[in-house]
Formats: C-alpha cells, structure tokens, sequence
C-alpha cells in the first residue's frame, strides 16, 4: 500500500484548474516514486478551499486515474480553508 500525504499547489496563477493540475502531478510523481501510478489508486480526498470550485477542480480531475476511477470524498474545508496558499489539496491510498 501507498499512502501519499495532502499535496497542495503553493503558486501563482491562483485558479483552480491550474492548482487541480499541479496536485494532480505531485501525487502521481509521489506514486510512481513508490512504485505504483495513478491507475492504482483506490481512494482520493480532495479539500476544496471553496466548494464553488468543484465544478472547476472536477473538469481537470476526471479522467485522471484510468478507466476505473477510485473513490473520492470532496469537502469544502472550513475556518481558514486549505492550510497556504492552495485553492485545493489531496491525498491518496494506492496499491503497488
């Protein structure tokens, strides 16, 4: 088993889509360091600075993760949001 801490995106340009893409790319090196791909994963957490951003995080995450998509809780994070500067943060659990 692999499980890759929260991963945020601490950089310009502050959008969504661009920070989706970044975390998305982290937890993949992360996985493919470990020895497993984004294919192996079973469970994601994703922690949104803004629920108004699900609709754009969820543009850049479809698809990511092969034909079988692992299973994923979205949440909205409260009194501060997301820890830095990060519009989103994720962690996982895969298998190798």
């Amino acid at each position: 088993m692999v499980f890759v801490a929260g991963k945020g995106a601490h950089t310009e340009p502050f959008e969504i889509k661009a920070h989706t893409e970044i975390v998305l790319q982290e937890l993949e090196k992360e996985l493919i360091k470990a020895g497993s791909s984004m294919e192996k994963v079973l469970k994601v957490s994703v922690f949104l600075n803004d629920i108004a951003d699900y609709k754009g995080m969820n543009e850049v995450y479809k698809g990511r993760f092969g034909k079988n998509p692992p299973v994923r809780t979205t949440v909205a994070v409260a009194k501060g949001g997301v820890p830095g500067n990060s519009l989103v943060e994720m962690d996982c659990i895969a298998y190798i």
